[in-house]
């Protein structure tokens, strides 16, 4: 089991609702990946990158909401920065992305 975080630990962590506009084929990456921009409505279009490869294709992935930590601070992956983390249930090399169960406005918070 993980360490135990406090509410005050849980409450930093912003999760927005954002919609998948862009995704490019990530060929820097060590390991198989997409480029993908998101739409976080008020905050923005934010550019991440995601080894997903597996079970999606671009064409799935444009159009999809996607819920995303959007505070952590960019990181330089390869030749590209990424300025959000886009959440995921992980099972070995795959990744199943978390989704709103219905369509809603970007950047709607998660809590």
């Amino acid at each position: 089991m993980s360490e135990t975080i406090n509410w005050a630990d849980f409450a930093k962590i912003e999760m927005r609702v954002g919609t998948i506009m862009e995704v490019s084929d990530f060929v820097e990456a060590k390991n198989p990946a997409y480029k993908i921009w998101v739409d976080f409505g008020e905050l923005g279009v934010r550019k991440t990158s995601a080894q997903i490869t597996l079970r999606y294709t671009p064409e799935q992935l444009l159009g999809k909401q996607v819920i995303a930590v959007v505070n952590f601070p960019k990181k330089q992956i390869a030749n590209f920065m990424s300025e959000c983390l886009i959440l995921g249930a992980v099972d070995g090399d795959d990744v199943i992305l978390l989704q709103p169960e219905a369509k809603v406005i970007n950047g709607l918070k998660i809590s």
